[in-house]
């Protein structure tokens, strides 16, 4: 009888003990569980064309990836850790999808995935070093960031010509999703599509530059053209003034026939004194010739 007391003493005893073991067990399960959703779980910031301008405040570390890009899939794991760290290293961690934000890769002329900029209130900088997370970790608390130069102005994602470049972007996207559409669902060869986009090209051009015509005309209207009507009054003025000119043309005419005429006039006087000069010196040399060739006469 007492053994069975016992037996029965043991058996409620371990059924006590079970019972508080499994409050326990569940209590430790459910503290697992809040730690992964509060500590382990991924912190990371999906950027797109709507709420990219939120990385002009405070401290960002942003990564340009493509889903099918091997190096950003090999990144994934290691940027999801990292952003575990956000709170503690008091940054916020993103990621932009340049296959649905192709405006944003525009925007930061991203030409290499994956691609990872550090911003601080506004402040753009490349980051380049190793991809692991102790390296982003230490690149955040050492402030390595300050060794690097940041972009340019004319490069600041939020300026005019950027903006503009971004919609270059969202226009090659578009095309090449046209271009893709008109190949798999219409079968039209490439050469066919390249076709089609050089027409379309052309017809563009043309309106635009029509476009641009009337606009300049209606800016800087042309001025009119003056037509000249000849009345009788402007052709006898005109008649008058040619009769004048003609005139004058005769004067001038008449003088330079005088002038030349008073000019040979004196060229012939000087002639004919050169010539008189020279009769009398060939007479005066004569006359002394028979002076020199008279004898004197013979005394008879």
């Amino acid at each position: 009888m007492f053994g069975n007391v016992k037996h029965i003493k043991d058996y409620y005893c371990k059924m006590a003990v079970n019972m508080w073991r499994r409050p326990l067990n569940l209590s430790l399960f459910i503290l697992l569980i809040e730690l992964y959703f509060v500590v382990g779980k991924p912190n990371v910031v999906q950027l797109n064309e709507g709420n990219w301008k939120e990385i002009l405040n405070q401290e960002w570390m942003v990564e340009f990836y493509a889903p099918w890009c091997p190096a950003c899939k090999a990144l994934q794991p290691v940027w999801e850790e990292f952003s575990t760290w956000s709170d503690d290293l008091s940054i916020k961690v993103g990621q932009v999808d340049v296959t649905t934000s192709p405006g944003l890769s525009g925007r930061f002329l991203v030409t290499a995935l994956p691609t990872i900029f550090h911003v601080l209130n506004g402040e753009f900088r490349q980051y380049r070093g190793a991809r692991e997370k102790d390296a982003f970790i230490s690149f955040i608390e050492e402030e390595k960031w300050k060794a690097i130069d940041p972009i340019s102005s004319w490069k600041y994602p939020a300026s005019l010509q950027m903006s503009v470049v971004s919609y270059f972007f969202k226009l090659s996207q578009i095309l090449r999703a046209v271009h893709n559409k008109l190949m798999e669902d219409y079968g039209i060869p490439t050469w066919g599509s390249y076709l089609i986009f050089a027409v379309v090209t052309i017809i563009i051009g043309a309106l635009l530059g029509f476009v641009l015509v009337c606009m300049i005309d209606l800016i800087y209207p042309p001025k009119p053209m003056q037509v000249q009507t000849t009345t009788e009054a402007n052709l006898e003025k005109e008649k008058g003034e040619q009769e004048s000119s003609s005139k004058q043309f005769s004067g001038d005419d008449l003088d330079d026939d005088v002038i030349r005429d008073d000019m040979i006039d004196e060229g012939g006087s000087d002639i004919a004194a050169s010539q008189s000069g020279s009769d009398t010196e060939a007479k005066g040399d004569e006359e002394n010739s028979n002076v020199r060739k008279r004898k004197p006469r013979k005394d008879d």
